[in-house]
């Protein structure tokens, strides 16, 4: 079967939705203003400029998963959905993924942003196989810690190929869209690797390359 894959941020939504999610903290005031601000920003522009720490990162952006209960995460995740991404689901993104949809093709998001935000985006987008970093829980809450392999540059290709195999499905017939120069590994393997509005270091990449460069925020 051929499969669609899809990075989420920046791609499919007009924004990032792991910084978002911060920025809604710091506006319900549920963190620190200042210190959860400036670092938010930080992490925002080293995952930009290709040099963020994985692991330091999940330990700030997942630790406030494990100071509410459940169903107060619910409750805040359902104003974010509302306030911060659906704004900013792109139309172009919803033609994109039902074009192949109708091309018969099997569609997948995979993100590094954690699944406990991009479950119900994906729902939203009517993609219902979603790879994603995935918080760890223990006794039905979550522990502020990683389960698995993060799902970020090599870590996207380590958990998709678990994914094939487990489902005995390649990469020979396959599209992904992106647009971040951290899915270059990624990008590299798919049949059809497409620039999606992407960052200066991916567009020089994929010019070099040939490969397809498109925008879904004209």
């Amino acid at each position: 079967m051929e499969l669609a894959l899809f990075d989420l941020d920046n791609t499919l939504l007009g924004g990032d939705s792991d910084y978002l999610w911060g920025r809604f903290l710091i506006e319900e005031g549920l963190v620190d203003e200042r210190s959860y601000e400036r670092e938010n920003e930080r992490f925002y522009m080293e995952y930009r400029e290709g040099r963020l720490d994985i692991d330091e990162f999940l330990r700030f952006q997942l630790r406030p998963l494990a100071e509410y209960r459940p169903t107060e995460l619910q409750e805040m995740r359902a104003r974010y959905l509302e306030e911060k991404i659906r704004p900013i689901i792109l139309p172009a993104a919803r033609a994109l993924i039902e074009e192949h949809r109708s091309a018969g093709r099997y569609l997948l998001i995979i993100t590094a942003t954690n699944s406990f935000l991009t479950r119900p985006i994906a729902d939203m987008l009517g993609v219902e196989t979603l790879l994603a970093t995935e918080p760890e829980m223990a006794d039905g809450r979550y522990t502020g810690g990683v389960a698995g392999t993060p799902c970020f540059r090599d870590g996207k290709v380590v958990r998709l190929h678990e994914w094939l195999a487990r489902h005995g499905m390649n990469l020979e017939r396959s599209w992904f869209y992106s647009d971040s120069h951290n899915d270059l590994p990624l990008l590299e393997l798919v049949a059809h690797p497409v620039a999606v509005d992407p960052d200066e270091t991916l567009a020089q990449h994929a010019e070099t390359k040939g490969w397809s460069i498109i925008s879904l925020r004209a």
